[in-house]
C-alpha cells in the first residue's frame, strides 16, 4: 500500500513475514500531520495482520533519517486546538509502536532530530549507521520535547535525556547514542546495517509469535497511562507553539 501525501509518501509491504513501512518527505523526512496518522494507521495493521511477524519502520534516503516536526505546518498552526491535533500525531505513532504486539525494528540510516529522535526510541529495536547524529532540537523553537520525551527518557534514563533536551542545538553521534542505549547498533555503513536488519528481521520472522509477544509486553511494563500522558503533554506543545518566540525562531530555522 502506498499514500501519497503533498509530495511525500508512506509505503508497506510485506514479505516472507515481515512487514516494511517506509515514509518520506522532500524537507529531509520531516513529519506533517498526514504522514504521521499515515505512520499510526500503518503500524497499528501490521500489528493486527495474521502475516506479520515484525515490523522494519525506515525512511527514504541516506542522509536523513527524520527532521522531526514540520516547520511548514508548525507554522501554520494557530490555535491550541490545532496545535493539540498536530502534536498528538506523534503521540498516535509512539503509541501505535508501544501497543503493537509485534517487534518493531528502525532502520536509522542517517541524522534524526526531534520527532525522529522519538521514532528511534519509541522502536524495540533500532540498528544505525555511524553518520547518524541526534538532537532534540525543540527548545530552540520555543517548546520541547515532550511528547517523544516518555519514549526517549524509558530509553536512555532521565540524565541522558534531560542533556539532550536542554543542550537543544548540540549534535550527539550514534556513538553517544548508542551508549545510552537508543542505538542497539551502529554500523559503519548502509549495506552493513542493512545486513543486520535483514538478518534480524528474518531471524524474528521465524520466532514465536507468542513468546515475542509477551516480551513486548515486559519491556513496555508501565506505560499503560501513555495514551493520557502524551495526550496531556501534546497540548503543552501545542499552546507553546503559538508564542511569537516560536513563530520567529521557525521563519529564521526556514530561512536558512
Amino acid at each position: 500500500m502506498i499514500t501519497t501525501i503533498q509530495e511525500g509518501y508512506v509505503k508497506a509491504e510485506i514479505h516472507q513475514g515481515i512487514s516494511t513501512i517506509e515514509f518520506f518527505h522532500p524537507q529531509s523526512n520531516s513529519l506533517p500531520g498526514k504522514i504521521l496518522s499515515e505512520l499510526a494507521k500503518e503500524i497499528h495493521f501490521a500489528g493486527t495482520h495474521d502475516e506479520t511477524k515484525v515490523i522494519v519502520l525506515r525512511s527514504a534516503g541516506e542522509k536523513s533519517f527524520c527532521a522531526g516536526a514540520s516547520f511548514d505546518e508548525l507554522m501554520l498552526i494557530s490555535s491550541e486546538a490545532e496545535g493539540l491535533k498536530f502534536f498528538s500525531g506523534f503521540a498516535e505513532v509512539i503509541n501505535a509502536i508501544r501497543r503493537c504486539p509485534k517487534f518493531v525494528i528502525a532502520r536509522i540510516q542517517g541524522k534524526c532530530v526531534g520527532g525522529g529522535v522519538g521514532l528511534a526510541a519509541a522502536a524495540d529495536y533500532a540498528i544505525a549507521v555511524e553518520a547518524a547524529d541526534i538532537k532534540l532540537s525543540e527548545l530552540a523553537i520555543g517548546i520541547g520535547p515532550f511528547v517523544v520525551g516518555p519514549a526517549v527518557e524509558r530509553k536512555i534514563g532521565l540524565s541522558a535525556f534531560s542533556a539532550l533536551a536542554i543542550d537543544a542545538g548540540m549534535w550527539r553521534n550514534s556513538e553517544w547514542a548508542k551508549k545510552k542505549g537508543l542505538f542497539a547498533e551502529v554500523h559503519p555503513n548502509i549495506a552493513n546495517m542493512d545486513e543486520s536488519v535483514h538478518r534480524l528481521s528474518n531471524s524474528l520472522a521465524h520466532s514465536s509469535l507468542a513468546a515475542m509477544a509477551e516480551l513486548k509486553k515486559i519491556a513496555w511494563h508501565g506505560t499503560d497511562h501513555w495514551d493520557h500522558l502524551l495526550q496531556e503533554r501534546a497540548a503543552i506543545s501545542g499552546r507553546l507553539i503559538l508564542s511569537e518566540f516560536s513563530k520567529q525562531a521557525i521563519a529564521k530555522f526556514k530561512a536558512k
